[in-house]
């Protein structure tokens, strides 16, 4: 029986034009051996691949190896503008070794993340990255036995799950350590959900600070339910009508730092004339807003490029001791913060 002139090229097919064993177009086309042919050989490859139409089978390939080259991606909310870079991060540096994501989004949810897990094993899925983990997830480490995984962005307590994250510790000791500067000593702080490692870990780096530089006798804190503008707004109000007088309000996030700002603006309280304001993550257009934010900058993309890296290391090397990366920030001082007078209070 003859082949349709349709059928889907092999690589025997590859093999026969190109004049070489089916072994060596094998290797040209698997990122992780195409240091074993010639670069002239690998050229004429995938130029014979390219004229074919040749798409990798990927159902052989599972049966072949046992790997079906996919990760898993669970991120918490993927309209939150922290996320999307971390995600094209998680992307690019999956292509680079010839894997795949499949995203889920969980809206916060841990029934959600539990049932996208699920959902996704039967897909024969390589790894996990988890974007998803609260610090006591009492789930996350029943999902991810027998599996490789690792969290970014976020990290869990006891998990034994490697990470990557971010200096939360530096990131906001950067902060207080510019407003105390600027001459601010009665500090205020929106804190992120203490169930999330963000959020505990800023507000933990505010008391710590406080203390170390003598600013205040107890943190003046109000505590986000969520990282977004109207928890922002609330914490503000919550702020303002404690009536402990503050010059500075250092906030876990920028989406905080928009909702503090919108809500002490409508009491006539101007960011920075009478308050200044700082936020965390330099999302997309910080330096935009009226004022444009004073924040840290978190460098979600390298997350993203790492957390992949990580975890197909962990795929093809069978790695079991946990490891965690903890990567840099830096403050992005803008005109959301200035200078202290005495005669200012909030």
């Amino acid at each position: 029986m003859t082949k349709s002139k349709h059928a889907r090229p092999t690589l025997k097919d590859l093999a026969r034009e190109v004049g070489v064993h089916v072994s060596t177009i094998s290797r040209a086309l698997n990122p992780n051996t195409t240091h074993a042919v010639s670069i002239d050989l690998m050229d004429k490859i995938k130029r014979a691949s390219a004229k074919r139409g040749y798409k990798p089978n990927a159902a052989a390939y599972l049966l072949r190896t046992n790997r079906s080259r996919t990760i898993g991606v669970v991120v918490p909310d993927i309209t939150d503008p922290v996320f999307p870079p971390i995600i094209r991060g998680i992307e690019d540096g999956l292509a680079r070794h010839g894997y795949v994501a499949i995203l889920v989004n969980t809206d916060g949810d841990p029934r959600r993340q539990a049932q996208a897990v699920e959902a996704l094993r039967p897909r024969g899925i390589d790894g996990l990255i988890l974007a998803s983990v609260t610090r006591h997830d009492e789930h996350a480490a029943r999902l991810t036995a027998g599996i490789p995984a690792v969290t970014v962005s976020r990290s869990g307590d006891g998990l034994g799950i490697s990470s990557v994250v971010h200096d939360e510790h530096d990131g906001f000791h950067r902060v207080l350590t510019h407003l105390a500067s600027l001459g601010h000593r009665a500090i205020a702080t929106i804190a992120g959900p203490q169930t999330i490692s963000t959020g505990y870990n800023r507000y933990s780096s505010y008391v710590r600070c406080i203390e170390e530089f003598g600013l205040l006798e107890r943190p003046i804190a109000s505590f986000a339910r969520a990282f977004n503008e109207m928890e922002g707004e609330r914490c503000a109000e919550e702020l303002r009508l404690a009536r402990q007088p503050f010059t500075a309000v250092a906030c876990a996030n920028d989406r905080l730092a928009i909702g503090a700002i919108t809500a002490f603006r409508r009491h006539g309280v101007e960011c920075p004339r009478d308050v200044s304001i700082t936020g965390f993550n330099d999302m997309p257009l910080a330096d935009r807003l009226s004022p444009a934010l004073t924040t840290v900058r978190v460098h979600h993309y390298k997350a993203g490029t790492e957390a992949a890296a990580l975890i197909v290391d962990i795929v093809e090397n069978g790695i079991e001791t946990p490891r965690h990366i903890v990567l840099p920030v830096e403050l992005i001082v803008r005109a959301s913060t200035r200078p202290h007078s005495k005669e200012e209070q909030s």
